[in-house]
């Protein structure tokens, strides 16, 4: 079989360097088929780093994801940023982060009270 295509049953390393690079492919083509989204997203970093007072170097990660849980909205928005290498603060707008609007992020002064103590996932 020289010279054959790659089977689409190719297992092991390979199967998942393919279904990463695919995945990736997949969420660059959507991220760049849908600029209100980017938009939205960079707007809601602003938003929290002006909020809580961040420094430019904090990084933010803002991020929708699907809820599977009965009564829960079908996309939400997380939002995550890091302000030491072990301490992570973390919330949730239950809206899409194109409806998200500045109101809805947390005060200021609960920026304690958003660390998260889960280390075992991002979100």
């Amino acid at each position: 079989m020289t010279g054959a295509a790659t089977p689409p049953y190719v297992t092991g390393d390979r199967f998942r360097l393919r279904c990463r690079r695919d995945w990736f492919k997949i969420m660059l083509k959507t991220a760049a088929s849908k600029p209100e989204h980017l938009a939205a997203v960079r707007q809601v970093k602003a938003w929290t780093r002006e909020r809580f007072a961040l420094a430019d170097d904090v990084a933010i990660m803002v991020s929708e994801i699907a809820c599977g849980l009965p009564g829960c909205p079908p996309l939400e928005t997380v939002v995550a940023f890091w302000t030491a290498p072990d301490r992570r603060h973390q919330f949730k707008v239950f809206k899409r982060a194109v409806e998200v609007r500045e109101d809805d992020l947390p005060p200021s002064w609960m920026k304690n009270a958003i660390i998260s103590d889960d280390d075992t996932s991002c979100c």
